[in-house]
C-alpha cells in the first residue's frame, strides 16, 4: 500500500532533499528512520527537489509498505522520535497518488530581512540597503507573463523542458521583512533563487524592470543575476 507523508524540515544541515553521494540529505534521513521502524528497506519519493540549505514548511512524499504498523495511531509519534529535531512528520495516510508526478501546484516563499534580526539569520536573506519594491513588483509582473524559464535554470540541470506555468507571483512588505511568493505547476532547479536574485538587483537599481524581457528572451542562465542565498527559501505548499 502507498502512503503519503506530510512533513516539514529545516534544510540548514542537509544537502537538499535528494540523496547525495557522501552527503547527508533529508530523503536519506527519512528513509533510514522508516527502514529502522518498519525493519525493512523503505524507499521514499518526494514531491520535488530542494537545494542545499533550503527549507520546507510543507512537503509531501510517499512510500510503500505492507506493514500494518503504519496504520497504528502512534506510528507518527514513534517515527518522529527517531528523526532529528529539524525534520517533523505531521501526517501519514493511504493514497493512490504519486508524490511527484501527480502534484499540480507548488508554492515557494522567499524571505528577506530588511533589518538585522538575530532570530532570522538561518531563515532569511538580510539586505540592509534600500530596495525599490515598486520596480520589483513591475519586474515580477513581467516574469509572471513568461513560460520559458531557461534563463532562470541552473546550468547543467537535466530538464526535459524549461517550460513552467506560473499561477501567481508577488511581493509583500512590512517594515522589517519582505516576502516573495510564487506558485507554479513545476519549478526548475535553482529557478526561484535565480528569480529572487534578479529581482533584488532590480530593487537595487542595477537592472531596469523592462530589461527583464531581454533576460528572459536570451534563454541563458548568464543573462540573469546571481542566485539568492538558500536560507531564505521555503517550499510552503503542494496541491494534487
Amino acid at each position: 500500500m502507498r502512503y503519503f507523508i506530510e512533513l516539514s524540515y529545516r534544510g540548514t544541515a542537509y544537502h537538499g532533499w535528494q540523496i547525495q553521494p557522501n552527503a547527508c540529505s533529508v530523503q536519506q534521513t527519512i528513509e533510514e528512520a522508516l527502514s529502522k521502524i518498519l525493519r525493512c528497506p523503505t524507499e521514499v519519493v518526494g514531491c520535488g527537489r530542494t537545494d542545499t540549505g533550503v527549507h520546507a514548511s510543507f512537503y509531501v512524499a510517499h512510500f510503500e509498505s505492507d506493514n500494518s504498523r503504519v496504520e497504528d495511531k502512534d506510528f507518527v509519534y514513534h517515527l518522529n522520535c527517531i528523526l532529528p529535531y529539524d525534520i517533523a512528520i505531521h501526517k501519514i495516510y493511504p493514497t493512490e497518488l504519486h508524490a511527484r508526478f501527480d502534484a499540480r501546484y507548488r508554492e515557494y516563499k522567499y524571505y528577506v530581512s530588511l533589518a538585522k534580526d538575530p532570530f532570522a539569520g538561518e531563515n532569511s536573506w538580510l539586505i540592509s540597503a534600500p530596495l525599490d519594491f515598486a520596480k520589483m513588483q513591475r519586474a515580477t509582473q513581467i516574469i509572471e507573463g513568461y513560460t520559458d524559464f531557461a534563463s532562470m535554470s541552473r546550468v547543467g540541470s537535466d530538464n526535459k523542458t524549461t517550460i513552467c506555468e506560473i499561477f501567481c507571483a508577488h511581493w509583500e512588505t512590512t517594515e522589517k521583512r519582505a516576502t516573495f511568493t510564487i506558485g507554479a505547476n513545476r519549478f526548475l532547479r535553482g529557478m526561484v533563487r535565480a528569480i529572487v536574485g534578479t529581482l533584488v538587483e532590480v530593487g537595487r537599481g542595477k537592472i531596469d524592470p523592462e530589461n527583464i524581457h531581454r533576460i528572459m528572451a536570451e534563454g541563458k542562465r548568464s543573462a540573469a543575476s546571481a542566485a539568492a542565498p538558500p536560507q531564505g527559501l521555503f517550499l510552503t505548499d503542494v496541491k494534487y
